[in-house]
């Protein structure tokens, strides 16, 4: 049996560091062209490669852009993967509600979003984790993952500073299965399983 002895990095070697950025330089880099071949988000100052959207993940996007479209009605806007404005952060979730018309965000990305949804098929602890405890500190008020594995809906409402924590979370979190229905706040009823590809 051989074993590798790997070089001595010595004390003096500073460790690996993520390089912050922006979301200003994110705009700049996007505009460059180094975002073509993947979707990329730009979250807590850090550019996360999000992968390839595959052929359930994008059924699920246009079912879910059509329902919830129609469960808010006229005076919303349904962004469908339209980035949001927070401080270091522009996270793009797969559909969002915004008052307005398209016309109100031509000029900038709204910072102001009332409902977010992120279709999960490979990104479920991240959209549980840190999408959920970003979308709570930027004053969501409800936030959903679609789970596709699971077949289940997870709902987020009511974001509260958490002071044990040192963050913002949201303080209802519910978990439905494909045959219930859910009501997001200040829309009309929704089907899960109408989500569901």
């Amino acid at each position: 049996m051989s074993v590798a002895v790997l070089p001595s990095l010595g004390t003096d070697t500073p460790p690996p560091r993520a390089h912050r950025y922006t979301r200003e330089q994110y705009a700049r880099l996007g505009a460059a062209g180094f975002f073509t071949e993947k979707r990329f988000e730009l979250i807590r100052g850090e550019i996360i490669d999000m992968g390839k959207e595959g052929p359930r993940h994008f059924a699920a996007f246009v079912l879910a852009l059509k329902v919830i479209e129609a469960a808010f009605g006229p005076g919303y806007v349904a962004r469908p993967a339209g980035p949001i404005a927070l401080d270091d952060s522009e996270p793009q979730p797969d559909v969002s509600i915004v008052r307005g018309t398209p016309r109100d965000f031509t000029s900038a990305h709204p910072a102001t979003v009332l409902f977010a949804l992120e279709i999960a098929e490979t990104s479920l602890t991240y959209d549980l984790t840190t999408k959920a405890e970003l979308y709570a500190t930027a004053g969501i008020p409800e936030y959903w993952v679609l789970d596709l594995e699971g077949r289940v809906l997870h709902v987020f409402r009511d974001p509260q500073p958490n002071a044990a924590l040192g963050v913002t979370t949201y303080h209802s979190k519910t978990t439905h299965a494909a045959t219930e229905t859910v009501t997001p706040l200040g829309a009309s009823a929704v089907k899960i399983g109408d989500l569901l590809p």
